[in-house]
């Protein structure tokens, strides 16, 4: 499999943002990158919740027929991708929940998207954990610190506004071109910073 064919893991849990795992699966199909998915229970509840659409109702919107999303089932732990030998292009959680922040942090598999974060570290593939909470007591910095040091991007999803966002689905698409830029896939999907601050 050639290395731009391998697919993006895209993980879901149950902390608030599931648009960011959403915008993330959209934006890597329309560059043609194929998404494997995997969802946490509480992470399909939230989504369905915050945005009045069960999970499998937006991948069929954003595959819209291609064949480039797919969504694998949580316990399926036969799946390719809790294999080093699966070659994938990296991983996003996207939101990532302190919880399954502290059992990647800690080395625990009990779930496939567990285990594919797992996978990706001892592979040195690129893993993105878009971490959700705040205020940050000091065992999230620790599990923060713990992904880091063992090769992954703790990346909390923080508005920029040097980019005039109009809307939240701006803010959102900033954000998440920044996970592509991180995965090696540029994308135009926002502005970007060129220096110049203009008339104030």
């Amino acid at each position: 499999m050639a290395p731009s064919e391998r697919p993006v893991l895209l993980g879901i849990t149950g902390a608030t943002g599931s648009v960011y795992g959403i915008e993330t699966a959209r934006a890597l199909v329309e560059q043609g990158i194929p998404v494997e998915a995997v969802l946490t229970e509480q992470g399909r509840n939230v989504l369905a919740f915050e945005t009045g659409k069960r999970w499998e109702e937006w991948s069929r919107d954003i595959d819209g027929g291609k064949g480039l999303l797919t969504t694998c089932g949580l316990r399926d732990l036969h799946s390719p991708m809790a294999s080093g030998s699966y070659l994938t292009a990296g991983m996003v959680v996207a939101p990532c929940s302190m919880g399954t922040l502290a059992r990647i942090a800690g080395g625990i598999s009990s779930n496939l998207l567990e285990r594919a974060a797992d996978v990706t570290l001892k592979e040195r593939r690129p893993l993105i954990l878009l971490a959700r909470e705040t205020p940050l007591n000091v065992l999230h910095l620790k599990n923060m610190l713990s992904v880091t040091e063992a090769g992954g991007c703790i990346m909390p999803p923080v508005p920029a506004f040097y980019h005039k966002p109009e809307s939240l689905e701006d803010m959102v698409r900033h954000t998440v071109s920044r996970v592509l830029d991180l995965l090696g896939r540029e994308s135009d999907r926002t502005k970007r910073w060129d220096g110049r601050m203009g008339s104030v």
